[in-house]
């Protein structure tokens, strides 16, 4: 990378804090997180005036925190959450799968986890099928159909690819996936051939729905040596590129025909600090793409490089609050504006709010991303 670039420049740290102290806060801000009597993870952390309060439990964030406090333990860290305890919760019973998006990532979740266990859980939880079982599949639901499909290249980046219908199952859902995608790359919610709320949703498509499916088809193609799949991973974060915001922002909504932003707000930290750099280091690793730059752009955001000039990051808790966001009737009048092109740039600083919680999830991701390892121009540095 040529001298003077942004990393050099910030010396590959996130405001104050290098992105192994930005790990070592999320690793101890889950704890806190965690219900010790259900050994599950809570669905929302959220500030009251009682102080910090955990809400409802989430099977699915507790999958996505154990991946990343996993890969946070193979960095030759100590997880401050036991890990064994809180997955054999979830195996233990698995009633609480209600979609293939579930499904797939508890199949993720083992492939890295515990891949000698794969071929009981995959049969156990009736996989193969899932798409066709589920409503989430049969409605060709972007985001979680690329988790079922994450799900099944794990299986096969794990040394299971002779599982029952494995093959099958890749071939379904990245043709949902791809069905799915616009021209340009960008991705609507879900197919707008399968149902109703479909045709009028299908189009427009979250930053989720741009980062889950880039990821899938990453490790699809390094599972398969599938050049397809390397391409459609590289169209789309070469395109989210293109629209990231002038602070670094990755906006919340997109139109997969025209390929544009159709609404910029909230922006959510999860994506700045996690969801961004999953997708981007994925296509990385991939195809060898450098997207250092756009990286380290979108971490700066969360360190005081946004609308509001605030750190967002909290240490005293180890957590990072959600986003900003505008209240409801600004939020539409500000999406219409912009869908019509004829507002761009960030909103008045006086119109943004802050949504104080947080979301296991969202530092389970962060280390994910970037636990034992740093972008560079020569790819993923271990």
């Amino acid at each position: 990378m040529r001298a003077g670039t942004l990393i050099e420049q910030e010396q590959r740290k996130v405001g104050a804090r290098s992105i192994p102290e930005l790990c070592d806060l999320a690793a101890a801000g889950l704890v806190a997180m965690l219900d010790p009597e259900k050994q599950i993870f809570c669905d929302i952390y959220n500030r009251t005036e009682k102080g910090m309060t955990r809400e409802r439990l989430s099977p699915r964030y507790t999958m996505m925190t154990l991946l990343g406090l996993h890969r946070y333990e193979r960095s030759g860290r100590h997880s401050p959450v036991p890990i064994a305890p809180v997955l054999d919760e979830l195996l233990h019973d698995t009633g609480w799968i209600g979609s293939a998006g579930d499904l797939g990532l508890l199949l993720w979740t083992c492939a890295e986890l515990v891949p000698e266990r794969l071929p009981e859980v995959y049969q156990g939880v009736g996989a193969q099928g899932a798409l066709g079982r589920f409503s989430d599949g049969r409605q060709g639901c972007t985001m979680e159909v690329a988790w079922y499909l994450t799900g099944i290249a794990s299986c096969y980046l794990a040394g299971h690819g002779d599982l029952p219908g494995l093959a099958e199952q890749a071939l379904a859902a990245r043709q949902i996936l791809e069905g799915n995608c616009g021209a340009s790359g960008v991705y609507g919610h879900l197919s707008r051939s399968r149902s109703w709320a479909g045709y009028v949703r299908g189009r427009t498509g979250s930053f989720a729905d741009q980062v889950y499916p880039t990821i899938a088809f990453a490790r699809l193609s390094q599972a398969l040596q599938d050049e397809k799949a390397w391409q459609m991973a590289l169209r789309t974060a070469e395109k989210m590129c293109g629209l990231q915001a002038p602070l670094g922002e990755w906006c919340w909504h997109y139109d997969s025909v025209t390929g544009r932003v159709v609404s910029r707000y909230p922006v959510y930290s999860v994506h700045q600090h996690a969801m961004g750099p999953m997708m981007l280091l994925a296509a990385n690793e991939a195809t060898g793409r450098d997207f250092s730059d756009a990286i380290y752009k979108g971490l700066a955001w969360i360190s005081g490089n946004n609308e509001l000039h605030r750190d967002f990051v909290e240490p005293s808790l180890g957590l990072v609050w959600r986003c900003i966001y505008l209240d409801s009737m600004d939020a539409y009048t500000d999406a219409a504006l912009r869908c019509l092109q004829l507002r761009s740039g960030t909103a008045d600083a006086h119109r943004l709010k802050v949504r104080y919680e947080c979301r296991p999830y969202e530092l389970g991701w962060l280390l994910y991303a970037f636990a034992g390892r740093e972008p560079s121009s020569n790819g993923v540095r271990d």
